[in-house]
């Protein structure tokens, strides 16, 4: 009963499930900060992607814009590199997007391999198994230039935003979060978008349109960047246990004493 009543009421509130999606993937990001550190943000990145490729192949209109689930669900990831650059350094907020290239690469390998198994044909099941295979097959039969260009426009965009964060920080000497929190994913946004555009798009279309197809996009990503500010201010005022990192920053300090 419940669950059919928000299907209805989301179904002629679209834009408001889309902001109400978005503030419930942050708050679970910032929770899984205030319950285990930084270890919390690897998983959130790794959750998200893994939602990514799941939910990802989805398309919706929000706005009157054609977008996809993955731009939604990709939000904490980037919030997830700057909570760690902020409170950890780059060499940490590296660490996530290396481990989260890691968890992508073997998503699409696991999955693809997946599709080489034929469904099952005993009589009391063949058909669902049919069923299922097909719907499988349609959300992830990967090709190569979707591969090529979800891994590459992944890894060089979240690089990118890392290093940009750390440059503004220290231009402006740790001052205005909000300035690298937004710039920084902003910039590493629309290099993410024109990768993904160029390799993924340009070629099945012209370039025009494969750039106007990535910008719908790019409008959600801007958004997204804005409503997760005040969730970064308060994930980095909050007093987290972090012993491990902490005991590891001092073994390091007293070898090079």
């Amino acid at each position: 009963m419940i669950m059919s009543t928000l299907s209805e009421w989301f179904g002629v509130n679209q834009e408001l499930l889309w902001f109400t999606t978005i503030a419930v993937d942050l708050s679970f990001a910032i929770l899984l900060f205030r319950s285990f550190g930084r270890q919390g943000l690897y998983a959130s990145i790794v959750i998200s992607l893994l939602l990514a490729n799941l939910q990802g192949p989805k398309l919706t209109e929000i706005f009157g814009l054609q977008t996809s689930m993955g731009v939604i669900l990709y939000s904490s990831i980037y919030f997830a590199t700057d909570l760690l650059s902020e409170r950890y350094g780059k060499a940490e907020a590296t660490r996530a997007v290396m481990i989260g290239f890691t968890v992508s690469v073997i998503i699409i390998v696991m999955i693809s391999m997946s599709l080489f198994y034929l469904p099952a044909t005993d009589p009391e099941t063949a058909g669902l198994a049919q069923s299922m295979h097909a719907a499988t097959a349609t959300l992830f039969d990967f090709t190569p230039r979707f591969v090529l260009g979800s891994l590459l426009a992944y890894l060089i965009s979240q690089r990118f935003d890392v290093w940009m964060f750390h440059v503004i920080k220290n231009k402006t000497q740790g001052r205005h979060l909000w300035l690298r929190n937004n710039v920084s994913t902003v910039c590493s946004q629309a290099l993410d978008t024109v990768i993904y555009g160029i390799v993924v798009w340009w070629g099945v279309v012209d370039f025009v349109t494969a750039m106007q197809l990535a910008l719908a996009k790019y409008f959600f990503k801007v958004l997204i960047a804005i409503i997760d500010t005040p969730f970064i201010y308060i994930a980095r005022a909050w007093d987290v246990d972090d012993k491990d990192w902490v005991a590891g920053k001092e073994e390091q300090r007293q070898s090079l004493a």
